[in-house]
């Protein structure tokens, strides 16, 4: 094997704070079959938004270095609320590709019909500098309806069955989306993509949701073509593999084999 194949052959790396993130892998799998994939749930410091920003900065960088030690070929951020707070860092110390979640909120807009859009994401996504001046500079065109979520994150992360809990808080949360009779909305956690066929049940199919998985999935794509580091087909299914920082990998394993529809065994990272 010539050395650039065995550097195409690396796997991406992919992080959240939690599961959420999985479905930014699940994305980057169907755009990339071809690819090798590590992900990384640091969900012994989940959720992300309730921490400090050097605590998030300081957990990003620990979590990148753990893949680039495992030969990961680039580093997605599969998470708003790292990629606020964390990705100028990781993109200054680390020579890699590494690729953040970008807000949808411009997309919306120019979407949007009736220029009414909503945005769903946790406390510090919302707060964070870039999500306010996205909010303020297209809140100029646009009616635009922002609702912090508290409590979505954790129940997903939590195993068994938490679908009654999972439904007040929708109800609770798409109430004002309703009430601003938005045609737009953006999920602004990779957490939420698990919820989208329930948001829509529950807005009706006249609102257009705006996921990023899909998204970032294809930037991935975009960015190693770039650099000539695309996987080759090599007739065998590439392989996946869970880490978590969680200590009860029972647990962990448990929640992500649950949202994957698999049975998924993580390991230490």
């Amino acid at each position: 094997m010539s050395s650039i194949q065995a550097d195409r052959s690396r796997p991406i790396g992919v992080f959240d704070s939690g599961i959420g993130g999985l479905s930014v892998l699940r994305a980057i799998r169907k755009e990339l079959p071809d690819e090798s994939l590590i992900y990384f749930a640091d969900s012994a410091y989940a959720p992300y938004g309730d921490r400090t920003d050097s605590e998030i900065i300081q957990r990003s960088r620990e979590v990148t270095q753990t893949l680039v030690a495992l030969d990961c070929k680039a580093i997605v951020v599969a998470c708003n609320t790292a990629t606020a707070a964390a990705v100028a860092q990781l993109r200054s110390e680390v020579d890699l590709p590494i690729i953040g979640i970008e807000p949808g909120v411009k997309p919306a807009v120019e979407r949007s019909l009736s220029k009414r859009v909503g945005i769903l994401a946790t406390r510090y996504t919302l707060s964070s500098a870039k999500y306010r001046s996205l909010v303020e500079r297209f809140g100029a065109t646009a009616e635009i309806t922002v609702q912090a979520c508290p409590g979505l994150v954790e129940t997903l992360e939590l195993p068994g069955d938490h679908s009654l809990r999972l439904a007040k808080l929708l109800d609770t949360y798409l109430q004002p989306m309703r009430a601003a009779k938005i045609d737009t909305l953006v999920l602004g956690c990779t957490h939420y993509s698990f919820l989208s066929e329930a948001i829509r049940t529950r807005l009706g199919t006249d609102v257009e949701i705006l996921d990023t998985p899909g998204a970032v999935a294809r930037e991935v794509h975009r960015r190693l073509a770039e650099v000539s580091a695309l996987a080759q087909c090599s007739g065998t299914l590439p392989s996946i593999r869970y880490l978590t920082s969680a200590k009860d990998l029972a647990h962990s394993s448990a929640v992500v084999s649950k949202l994957m529809e698999s049975n998924i065994v993580l390991e230490h990272g």
